[in-house]
């Protein structure tokens, strides 16, 4: 996060507070980054120890948000923080809560290694690991761009959504092939289709920080507007 911009509405040792819950924010999304990753490669290779990792990661993600979050509390209870202070905080807490749920996602897809069977998986993994590691690049721009609170790189993944929803509905069209021409298959492949939309939704999770930055940069509420619109606001 940019210091600079932060001296604009705050100084000393509330500072000082923010910057240390944002290194807990940034910590909290390097351990996120590599929690997706093991729970890809776990998907592709159908290593089960590391899926059991990864939902492990998942209770550290956990201690990390309530921590941050009663972090945040202290500061707004302490603090009573207004403007563009207060919606930093806010952007903060929320962007945690949408970090918690990526979590969750991850956790999906390992719990789908640890109860699919190999056979299962084949045929999916080429347009599965093609959404995964655009998910993966997503969440890696937009802690990015929260870290330096850029407008301009949280827009320019926003629309990136869309992408990930196209190759969602391609996997879904290949999952419904797979199950008219093997009606076997339908239990298995009912356990992929939940880890392609876990996959899905850490786009949507992206989406929602990258609309937290411009909140606090730009004080406008964007949720729900639409790209046009939102383009118009940041011009």
């Amino acid at each position: 996060m940019d210091n600079n911009n932060l001296g604009k509405h705050i100084s000393g040792q509330f500072n000082l507070e923010l910057e240390d819950v944002r290194s807990q924010v940034m910590a909290m999304g390097g351990l996120l980054e590599q929690q997706l990753h093991d729970a890809l490669h776990s998907l592709q290779t159908g290593d089960q120890d590391l899926a059991k990792k990864v939902m492990a990661t998942d209770r550290k993600i956990n201690a990390m948000e309530v921590a941050i979050d009663e972090e945040c509390t202290r500061i707004i209870a302490k603090r009573q923080p207004a403007a563009s202070d207060l919606r930093l905080v806010l952007a903060i807490s929320k962007t945690t809560a949408d970090l918690e749920r990526i979590g969750d996602a991850c956790v999906r897809v390992g719990r789908t290694v640890l109860e699919t069977k190999g056979g299962s998986r084949k045929g999916t993994l080429v347009s599965m690991e093609a959404m995964g590691r655009h998910a993966a690049r997503m969440l890696h721009e937009t802690l990015d761009a929260f870290a330096r609170m850029d407008v301009d790189a949280a827009f320019r993944i926003h629309k990136e959504d869309v992408k990930v929803d196209g190759e969602y509905e391609a996997v879904i069209r290949q999952l419904m092939t797979f199950m008219m021409e093997d009606p076997r298959s339908i239990p298995g492949i009912l356990d992929v289709l939940w880890a392609a939309r876990a996959l899905e939704r850490i786009g949507d999770r992206c989406q929602n920080i990258c609309e937290y930055v411009i909140y606090f940069v730009k004080g406008k509420d964007v949720r729900h507007m639409d790209t046009d619109d939102m383009e118009d606001l940041l011009r």
